[in-house]
Parts: structure tokens; C-alpha cells; sequence
């Protein structure tokens, strides 16, 4: 069993205590630096707003993101149109009196 790794990660400029598996903790860091590349960004474009508002206009953007990759990467409606048709071509050629494939 592998032990687990302690590490110190910086978002906005807070610092988290986190035991993570060894193989997670490039992805930790990467996120941790985008997380922080977008706050960034957002101090620069918004003097008026606070760092609380930096992190959930980050939070929000990044979750859009993951919610139209998801929506890409969706097979099951592929999956059930091809079911579909697997299921009209067998009916059409057992009534056509041309053995299944199955």
C-alpha cells in the first residue's frame, strides 16, 4: 500500500495542508496553479472586487469548462442510437428471412 504524501499547496495565497497518493500530486500542483493563474487574472481585469469574488468567478469558469468537456465526451446517447440500430437491423433481416450476425 502506498503512504501518503504530505504537501503544502498555495491557492490565493492561502496555504492547505494536503495527504494526497504520490501518483496525484503533479495534478494538485497543476490545478493549485491554475486556480492561482485565474485569480490573477481576474486581480488584474477588477480592482473593485475582492479575493473571495477572484475565487468564485475562477471556481465558475473552470466548472463551465468541465461541464461542456463532459457534454463532449458524452457516448451514452451515441451508445443508444447504435443500440437502436442494432436492434432495427436485426428485426429487418430476420423479417427479410436473413440470418442474424449474432
Amino acid at each position: 500500500m502506498e503512504e501518503k504524501l504530505s504537501i503544502r499547496v498555495n491557492v490565493a495565497d492561502r496555504f492547505y495542508p494536503l495527504k494526497i497518493d504520490r501518483s496525484d500530486e503533479e495534478k494538485i500542483r497543476k490545478a493549485a496553479k491554475l486556480i492561482n493563474e485565474k485569480v490573477l487574472q481576474y486581480k488584474q481585469r477588477y480592482s473593485d472586487k475582492d479575493l473571495q469574488d477572484f475565487l468564485a468567478m475562477a471556481a465558475l469558469q473552470f466548472v463551465i469548462k468541465l461541464l461542456e468537456s463532459e457534454n463532449r465526451f458524452e457516448v451514452a446517447p451515441v451508445l443508444d442510437e447504435v443500440t437502436d440500430l442494432d436492434e432495427w437491423l436485426d428485426d429487418y433481416l430476420t423479417k427479410s428471412g436473413i440470418s442474424s450476425f449474432k
